[in-house]
């Protein structure tokens, strides 16, 4: 029995914990999905360690959609949330619904995620809720706005932080199933978290969301870079690499094949 987002507000409720993991490919989908994650999100950040690409914003909805399809194709029991690449549903609420729906129907994914809080964004999430297409909401550092924001800690300032917590109860309103809160004080995490009845999924929002988000290639040491916020419990950049010279060596030396 798959996860639902009804689900997720009643683990909300009873205090249980949601784990949430970024995957972009069948391999690791199939085995974040066997070891029990709750929510597989298909994020933008594909762009970054996947793709190559120094920032998200090139992505296309075209990339994104054939990674959700092979991510589909290894998922059984997880809730698979897919991003909308930037400028795929800014323009307009068709433009948002016309992308959204292109992931529900091509993908098989059971819900889409948004980044930001601000009026329009509402009007969007409205109109695809109310179309019946579940949203997942994004508010603090939003990685698509990152020529005006950067990758700085938000919410920093009382101003912001109660910015940040009126765009959380906006995106409630408007029927978002959840929010991700990204990289803001662990005060302010605790706040929205205590305020709404939807689940919050932290990414360096400290430890009170109701449930957490890495980056799947954070979290196994993959990564060139490490966000401050992240743990790599693994480190698979050391063991590839490591495995790779091995077999080089055998060959060259004519150990392999025996």
């Amino acid at each position: 029995m798959s996860v639902t987002t009804h689900q997720l507000i009643q683990w909300k409720q009873q205090r249980r914990s949601i784990v949430a993991l970024t995957a972009y490919d069948y391999a690791i989908a199939q085995l974040i999905d066997l070891a029990g994650v709750d929510i597989i999100l298909v994020g933008d950040s594909l762009a970054m360690p996947i793709l190559g690409y120094e920032t998200t914003l090139p992505l296309t909805l075209d990339e994104m959609l054939h990674h959700a399809k092979a991510v589909r194709r290894g998922v059984t029991e997880a809730l698979i949330v897919v991003d909308l690449p930037f400028l795929t549903y800014q323009e307009s609420v068709q433009q948002a619904m016309h992308s959204a729906g292109r992931v529900l129907k091509e993908t098989g994914a059971q819900a889409v995620k948004l980044e930001g809080g601000y009026p329009a964004m509402i009007a969007t999430i409205l109109q695809l809720t109310s179309a019946g297409i579940p949203v997942m909401g994004h508010v603090g550092l939003t990685p698509q706005s990152v020529h005006q924001l950067g990758y700085k800690k938000q919410g920093k300032t009382v101003e912001a932080g109660e910015r940040i917590l009126q765009e959380s109860i906006a995106l409630q309103e408007a029927g978002a199933f959840a929010i991700v809160l990204e990289h803001i004080p662990a005060d302010l995490g605790d706040r929205i978290t205590q305020k709404l009845t939807i689940p919050t999924i932290g990414i360096g929002a400290g430890p009170h969301c109701d449930g957490q988000v890495l980056v799947t290639s954070d979290l196994l040491g993959l990564s060139e870079k490490q966000p401050p916020f992240a743990k790599a419990y693994a480190n698979l950049r050391s063991t590839i690499t490591q495995a790779v010279k091995d077999y080089s060596l055998e060959v060259r030396e004519g150990k392999f094949p025996q």
